[in-house]
């Protein structure tokens, strides 16, 4: 991890020792790694007495609001709810820190805030090609499990901790965790030696994974587990390339209520069939379709998701759009779209 190194972490220590208003951002659409690493930082940064709070551009998922507990609401700023208010945070902090995303326009709306603001601006994150020009401070390291494991090594590396987690602040603890623990589907996937590391520190240092486990996958509503099952019996394809894909459209969304986190890992389950080598889920969203990608060893989801669906991420976990009517005609032409872009990828693309 080069970006952790002696003159970066004393770089940070000082902007964050010398700042009295920081704004701490994440991307669009938050998950578990995007709140968890920022409610990490943000309790870092109060245990040490300084002064800050989250701007989120989207609320986040139901089940993700344990972590929030004991956390003024104030602290907590939901772009989208409150746009004027969101806005003047980042505008009026001398420092922003960002986690969880590579480049501004990650954060939909408030990218203009972003460019906007005089203030030094911090990055820690762990996607590919991140827009260095944009930061003063970067932390970027690809390696890592999930930008909540990579804010916990250079936690470590702060004076403050003298590198033991258990001088961390139980919130940041549990948050740290929260996030790791959703970035690699409960472990299994983007697990490094490091990750592990991360995983014993954080539970000798008293995180609470049954509390988070319970949170994370057995809060949610029937509907839910009764979309599950006609996703996967109704709505699965497979195609002869080894593609398995899901289409959302928004009646299926508004049939199911579903709400933001409740399809959180279906991507993934189609891989478990053996001949597919490839997973991708579509949900409609306006006048966009949000897409998922992810894959097994040796087929690169990054690059199908760059070159296809207008997006990006990691080898084998990625994600994107098609832009409606400009990719595709409506919400219908998605499969098509899919079959096509994928035969070509993996069929001749793939094999560069």
């Amino acid at each position: 991890m080069q970006d952790i190194n002696y003159l970066n972490i004393q770089k940070l220590n000082n902007l964050l020792s010398e700042a009295s208003d920081i704004a701490i951002v994440t991307h669009m659409k938050p998950d578990g790694d995007a709140l968890g690493s920022s409610l990490a930082m943000y309790s870092f940064i109060k245990a040490a007495g300084g002064t800050a709070r989250i701007v989120l551009p989207h609320r986040y998922p139901t089940n993700l609001g344990f972590l929030t507990e004991g956390i003024m609401n104030e602290d907590i700023l939901i772009h989208e709810e409150c746009e004027s208010e969101a806005a003047k945070v980042i505008e009026g902090a001398d420092l922003v820190i960002c986690l969880d995303f590579n480049a501004f326009h990650r954060t939909d709306r408030l990218e203009a805030a972003l460019q906007s603001s005089k203030a030094p601006k911090v990055l820690i994150d762990h996607h590919l090609n991140p827009d260095r020009s944009r930061f003063d401070l970067v932390f970027s390291e690809t390696m890592v499990s999930s930008a909540s494991e990579l804010l916990y090594h250079i936690l470590m590396a702060m004076p403050q901790t003298e590198g033991k987690a258990e001088n961390l602040p139980k919130a940041s603890v549990n948050a740290l965790m929260t996030g790791m623990t959703t970035d690699t589907n409960n472990f299994a996937n983007s697990i490094f030696p490091s990750t592990l590391q991360m995983a014993s520190g954080l539970l000798a240092a008293g995180a609470d994974r049954d509390l988070i486990l319970s949170n994370l996958y057995n809060m949610f509503g029937e509907s839910r587990l009764r979309l599950l099952g006609h996703i996967l019996k109704d709505l699965m394809v497979l195609t002869p390339d080894g593609v398995a894909y899901i289409v959302l459209d928004s009646g299926t969304q508004k049939k199911y209520n579903v709400t933001e986190g409740d399809t959180e890992g279906f991507v993934n389950m189609p891989l478990s069939i053996k001949d597919v080598r490839m997973s991708i889920l579509v949900k409609e969203d306006g006048n966009r379709a949000r897409v998922s990608v992810r894959s097994k060893k040796g087929t690169s989801a990054n690059r199908c998701a760059r070159d296809h669906f207008n997006g990006g991420g990691h080898e084998n976990a990625a994600g994107g759009k098609l832009m409606i009517p400009q990719d595709i005609q409506d919400i219908g032409m998605a499969g098509q779209y899919i079959e096509s872009h994928t035969h070509t990828f993996l069929n001749e693309e793939n094999e560069k």
